[in-house]
Parts: structure tokens; C-alpha cells; sequence
């Protein structure tokens, strides 16, 4: 089966289905804090597990290739676009409830959101997260963090959705594989709810550090600039950012995408900027660094469809 027939089959189940909001050549590149990218050949946004179990029947009868797009934060989609179903779930996903000194949160609820509820709630642990302008599900997915703390430090239990057998299951954060960006979450899986077991605080002390944490990203990233936050993993005893910035890189471009002066493991897009030159700039930087230090970087951007660095 071609993937061009895939996907005709898997808009027809999931409109038999019934299936709220499904779309073909959907432009991704709104969808994306780079605002980068050609357009999903059909992509579904999914209000409640049933929309899942449909999704799961589509994939699991047509192969379709797939894969779930939050908030866009740390993607960088080819200009081709994705040739398959994007999975992105919808407002029946974003919710927040607490019990005690615990927050329960659906998977495309904005961390930002999670961590003022845990303010509002007097509750401390979270306040990293008002920095991090992600999903909760992509949060958990990629282990965030800043200011030298992480999703795997406050989380206790993640729901996730299986599209190999259509069904949910509880995981604690200890079976989920964290490491430094890294989570061992079930192949064929996605995030739907997660809980985060915090602990009782005062307001004025929250609230500061979550200032701090608001100040810090203002004075260190290019804000005002598109971009998908930090490209680059830090290897372990360094910081991508100094190895970029001590290569020579700070500044550097290709077409309409540039590695930020204001912090060097941010590239900036331009309008009109195209994927292949963020490729391509990317490829670059990592051929400098490993020219001059011998560290090969790891993306944290994912790449998304067949990104080629060569069109550019």
C-alpha cells in the first residue's frame, strides 16, 4: 500500500468514525514555534480517547505513517511537509485538577498553565516549568527542564495511550526510563494525562522563583525572534551553548536562519526562512564544534518529514 493510499484509507475510517476535526494538506508550519515547514498530508485533532481508539484502528489497518505534534516547540518540520497523519490533540486534552498536594494535568495543557496553578495552589516544585513554553505530554516526552531542575523530578504517574492496542495504561515516573532529556515512554505510545506530586509552600517564595525564572528567559533567549528554543543537548560536564559560541558559530547563517547572538544554542528564523537552511546551519555548527573540540552535538530539535540540508 502506498502511503498516498494510507492516508486516503485512514481519512475515510476516521470519518466513519466520527471523528471530530479531520483535515488533509494542513500547513504545519502555524502549528510550530518556528514557523517553519510544508503542510500534513491529513492530520486529526483529537478531543477524547474515543478520537485515540479511532486513530489506532486507522493506523493499525493502513500502516499510515504518524506522529503527535503538541505545541511545536521543539520540532522543525521538513518544507516538504509530513507525507502521514499528524496526531494533534485538541481542548478535550487541556484541563488541570488537584488533590492535595497533587496536580493532574491532560497532555496538551500548557506547562506554563500547570506551574501557575501550583502557584495559585501554594504548591512547590513546578516553578522551572513558567519557563518552558511547551505541553505537558511534549514536557514529559523529552524530560524538559531548566534552572537545574526536571519533569522527572515532580512527576508520579503518566497515562499513556497505545496505538498498537487502542487502550490506556498508568505508569509511575520510575518505570518511564528518564534521563537528561530522555524518557523510555512505550514505542507506538503517547501522553495523555500526568500527575505531579508537589509539595505545600508559601506564595511570596513561588511566585519569586518563578520571576526569576520569567527574568532569566527574558535576558537569555531571542523571545522576539522565532525559533524552537534550544537546539542542541548539552554533553555531559559542558554546555552546547559555550561550545557553539567558542567555535566561532555565534552569528553564523544560512539563508534566512542564524545561530542567535543572543544565545548561541538558539538558531532564529527569519520570514521566508526555509527548514533546509536551519538543516543546514545545524549540520554546520556541529561540524565546527566537532572540528574544534571533538564533541559531536545531539539535536534536541526533532526533526520532522525529510529534512534535506542539501535544497538549501
Amino acid at each position: 500500500m502506498t502511503t498516498a493510499v494510507a492516508v486516503a484509507d485512514a481519512e475515510r475510517i476516521l470519518r466513519d468514525e466520527g471523528v471530530g476535526s479531520v483535515r488533509t494538506d494542513i500547513a504545519l508550519a502555524p502549528f510550530t514555534s518556528f514557523r517553519i515547514g510544508g503542510p500534513a498530508a491529513l492530520l486529526v485533532e483529537a478531543e477524547r480517547v474515543a478520537d485515540l481508539r479511532a486513530v489506532a484502528a486507522a493506523v493499525a489497518r493502513t500502516g499510515v505513517p504518524w506522529f503527535v505534534l503538541g505545541k511545536g516547540s521543539n520540532v522543525l518540520v521538513a518544507d516538504q511537509g509530513f507525507p502521514g497523519l499528524v496526531i494533534h490533540l485538541g481542548k478535550g486534552f487541556r484541563w488541570i485538577e488537584r488533590s492535595g498536594s497533587t496536580l493532574r494535568a491532560g497532555a496538551a495543557t500548557a506547562l506554563p498553565t500547570v506551574a501557575n496553578a501550583a502557584l495559585a495552589a501554594h504548591l512547590v516544585g513546578l516553578e522551572f516549568g513558567v519557563s518552558i513554553p511547551g505541553s505537558v505530554g511534549g514536557a514529559v516526552r523529552m524530560n524538559a527542564g531548566a534552572h537545574a531542575s526536571s519533569m522527572s523530578d515532580v512527576l508520579e504517574e503518566i497515562e499513556v495511550f497505545s496505538l498498537r492496542d487502542g487502550r490506556t495504561d498508568r505508569m509511575t515516573a520510575t518505570d518511564a526510563g528518564f534521563a537528561y532529556r530522555h524518557s523510555e515512554l512505550p514505542e507506538g505510545s503517547l501522553v495523555v494525562s500526568v500527575s505531579v506530586a508537589l509539595t505545600p509552600g508559601e506564595e511570596p517564595e513561588i511566585r519569586r522563583l518563578m520571576d526569576e525564572a520569567r527574568r532569566w528567559r527574558r535576558a537569555t533567549q531571542p523571545l522576539a525572534e522565532a525559533n524552537c528554543g534550544s537546539v542542541f543537548t548539552n554533553p555531559p560536564g559542558d554546555h552546547a551553548a559555550r561550545l557553539v559560541e567558542a567555535s566561532g558559530s555565534k552569528g553564523l547563517s544560512v539563508g534566512g536562519a542564524s545561530v542567535s547572538d543572543k544565545h548561541a544554542n538558539f538558531i532564529v528564523a527569519q520570514p521566508g526562512t526555509t527548514a533546509a537552511d536551519v538543516r543546514r546551519l545545524i549540520e554546520l555548527v556541529r561540524e565546527r564544534v566537532r572540528s574544534a573540540f571533538g564533541v559531536t552535538l545531539e539535536t534536541e530539535v526533532r526533526l520532522v518529514g525529510a529534512v534535506d540540508p542539501s535544497a538549501a
